[in-house]
C-alpha cells in the first residue's frame, strides 16, 4: 500500500485529504506543520507528501527545502497545497523544489488525478 503524508495546519483540511485518499486505497500519515511534516517524513518514508504553503513553525517552502536536502527525499514526489492562486505562484513552487501544485479549495477529482500521476 503506497504511504502518503499529509501536510496542513487546519485539521479539517487534512481530515477531507486523508478521506479521500483512505478510500482510494492509501496509507495517509497527518501533520500539522512543516517541521512535524519534516520529522514524520524522516519516521515514515511516505510515496508523497502533501504540502499546505502557509503553516505555522516551518512553511511548505521551507519543508521541501529540508526534504529535498536530504538524498533519500530527491526523487520523492511533493505536492504544494495552496489557497495562494497569483500569477506566478505554480512557478515558484515547482521552481522550489515542489512535483506539484493544486489550489484550495481542493476539487476531489484534481486531487486524486494528481496522485495517480505521480505514485499510481
Amino acid at each position: 500500500m503506497k504511504r502518503i503524508l499529509v501536510a496542513d495546519d487546519k485539521a479539517s483540511s487534512r481530515e477531507l485529504v486523508r478521506t479521500v485518499l483512505e478510500r482510494a486505497g492509501y496509507e495517509v500519515t497527518e501533520a500539522a506543520d512543516g517541521a512535524e511534516a519534516v520529522a514524520l517524513a524522516r519516521a515514515t518514508g511516505p510515496d508523497l507528501v502533501l504540502l499546505d504553503l502557509h503553516m505555522p513553525v516551518l512553511d511548505g517552502f521551507g519543508a521541501v527545502g529540508q526534504l529535498r536536502a536530504e538524498p533519500r527525499f530527491a526523487a520523492t514526489p511533493v505536492v504544494a497545497l495552496t489557497a495562494s492562486a497569483m500569477e506566478g505562484d505554480r512557478e515558484h513552487a515547482m521552481t522550489a523544489g515542489f512535483s506539484g501544485y493544486i489550489t484550495k479549495p481542493i476539487r476531489l477529482a484534481v486531487l486524486r488525478a494528481e496522485v495517480r500521476r505521480l505514485i499510481g
